[in-house]
């Protein structure tokens, strides 16, 4: 019996053991683990603010909290949490929350007025080895520096400074050759009409102010009236947009525009009558000579011919190889009311135009009034909001708008209300531009980013031109030199130049500005000295044909 217990146990062993074995192999390999779970940016704040967008005026040393959906492996956090911008930029970093929130701080105060980028890459891990399920990126800009640039002065040496050395853009900057001044800062030989016409204007300023001798802007003039009379191409006594400085061809505006422009010519005009009025010596004979070249000059534009066969109205352009192919009226309200001006009070009666042109052609017998309110701010003529600021700028070099009336408009209240509509605009700041305020403010036209525009309430890019609110000094002598104090103090590092102020600048994307322009510098200058002596509208006012035409075309003013 024993050997059969003996056999009966080692059989029933066996069968478990068999089974055991036989019913592994049938339960497959052993089960694989789940993988790590993902980690999650729950929430990011900048300065105790959600962090969703782009943030400007970001302080030196911002902190920056991140919430995550479970623990930080430390060890990952360096390479994957980086802040660039303005250079290599170190941070410190803290665990809190049992390490499920990371706070991160620069160990140095960040640039002024700088872009930085914060990035979190999908290579920052969990402790359970999960990776960031999405890589994060944002972006801020820090606040402007609010010290000076510049040591403090007074009001008035501000101004100087600033007529002095935005002066030098037509006199160190002009062409070597014909004098006139040159289109931007860049353009080589092009020079420009109407921007030359500003800077006959801003030569007389410098007089005034001592910063050259009268024979000095005297030998100038000469060179740039004897260059317009001997070389330049004129068409029915008009000038192109764009000169060649050297020989005086004509430099196409744009494909068809290769001949006579008559608002060109205008701001041309306004200029010389101007230096006539100033230099009226009876017997220095260079200063006799200049005034009548200046006169034939004048006379010999055929501002009729540019009414196209006899229309009530002004044509801006006229090609002698296309004709009136662009055919683009010169109307009001914008900045060409100079125009108009001039045309009647030319001295050749077969070349001045009648009331009826003007009040037809330019005021569309009505159409150019406005008459709304903005911003509590009634304005009497133009688009909505005015447009942009050169409207009240370029005609107003010489125009004085003091007391100005015609059957349209009060011109003073007219140029006050559009500037001072632009300046509430800007302090209203729609559009929630950075750096818009009662001190960074003013619209017009002017280089922006990749180009050119006329920028006003209406088509706002963000785009702040130190000329609108420089050149406004008349009509808004507060707001503008306030403008004028932080463009320089504040702004002087990076808008300051040796010709003055850059043309314009976008603090949403720190975009300056390379150059700057004839047409921006001039009005800069001449509305200076216009709101500190009235020099160039008296002087433009004391000619006896712009009396006479302005009293035709219905104007009423004590200056004329």
């Amino acid at each position: 019996m024993k050997i059969k217990w003996t056999y009966l146990n080692w059989m029933i062993t066996g069968a478990v053991v068999s089974c055991f074995f036989s019913c592994s192999k049938s339960n497959g390999p052993a089960a694989t683990p789940p993988p790590p779970v993902p980690v999650v940016l729950k929430n990011i704040f900048l300065n105790n603010v959600a962090y969703a967008a782009p943030v400007y005026n970001v302080v030196g040393e911002p902190v920056i909290k991140m919430q995550f959906s479970q623990p930080i492996l430390e060890s990952s956090a360096p390479s994957s949490i980086a802040l660039s911008g303005g250079g290599t930029v170190q941070l410190n970093t803290t665990f809190q929350n049992g390490d499920s929130v990371l706070v991160i701080q620069p160990t140095a105060p960040l640039l002024y007025l700088t872009r930085y980028t914060f990035s979190i890459a999908s290579s920052l891990k969990s402790q359970s080895g999960g990776s960031l399920i999405n890589n994060y990126k944002n972006t801020f800009y820090t606040q402007i520096d609010s010290t000076d640039k510049f040591p403090q002065m007074t009001d008035s040496a501000l101004l100087t400074l600033v007529e002095n050395q935005t002066f030098q853009y037509f006199w160190k900057f002009g062409h070597p050759v014909s004098g006139l001044a040159r289109e931007r800062s860049s353009s080589g030989d092009v020079v420009t009409t109407g921007g030359s016409g500003f800077g006959l204007m801003a030569m007389l300023v410098a007089v005034k102010r001592n910063f050259i001798t009268r024979a000095e802007a005297l030998s100038r003039i000469d060179t740039i009236v004897n260059f317009l009379t001997n070389k330049v191409s004129r068409y029915h006594g008009a000038f192109p947009h764009w000169i060649n400085g050297v020989s005086g061809v004509t430099v196409p505006f744009s494909a068809q525009d290769d001949g006579g422009d008559i608002v060109e010519t205008a701001y041309m005009m306004q200029g010389l009558l101007c230096v006539r009025q100033f230099f009226n010596s009876t017997t220095d004979p260079d200063e006799i000579n200049l005034r009548s070249l200046i006169n034939n000059l004048y006379n010999a534009v055929e501002w009729n011919w540019y009414r196209q066969n006899g229309q009530n109205v002004l044509t801006w352009n006229w090609s002698p190889d296309f004709n009136w192919a662009i055919n683009a009226h010169v109307t009001g309200w914008d900045e060409a009311l100079i125009t108009y001006v001039l045309a009647a009070s030319s001295n050749v009666d077969s070349n001045t135009i009648t009331k009826n042109v003007y009040d037809y052609g330019w005021a569309g017998n009505g159409s150019e009034v406005n008459g709304k309110s903005f911003f509590g701010i009634i304005l009497p003529l133009g688009p909505d909001y005015g447009g942009p600021l050169f409207f009240s700028h370029y005609s107003f070099l010489g125009i004085n708008p003091h007391d100005l009336t015609d059957d349209y408009a009060n011109y003073w209240v007219q140029d006050t209300s559009h500037a001072t509509i632009n300046y509430l605009y800007c302090i209203s700041n729609p559009n929630h531009f950075y750096g818009y305020s009662n001190l960074c403010w003013g619209l017009t036209a002017s280089d922006v980013p990749g180009g050119y525009s006329a920028s006003s309430p209406t088509n706002d890019l963000g785009v702040i031109a130190p000329t609108a609110a420089v050149s406004s000094l008349p009509y808004t002598p507060t707001q503008s030199m306030n403008a004028i104090r932080f463009f320089y103090y504040k702004l002087g590092d990076k808008l300051w130049t040796g010709y003055g102020f850059l043309d314009a600048f976008d603090l949403n994307s720190l975009w300056f500005d390379s150059d700057c322009l004839a047409i921006d510098q001039g009005p800069q200058i001449v509305m200076i000295e216009n709101y500190r002596s009235g020099l160039l509208w008296n002087l433009f006012m004391s000619c006896p044909e712009v009396k006479r035409g302005m009293g035709n075309l219905g104007f009423s003013s004590p200056n004329l």
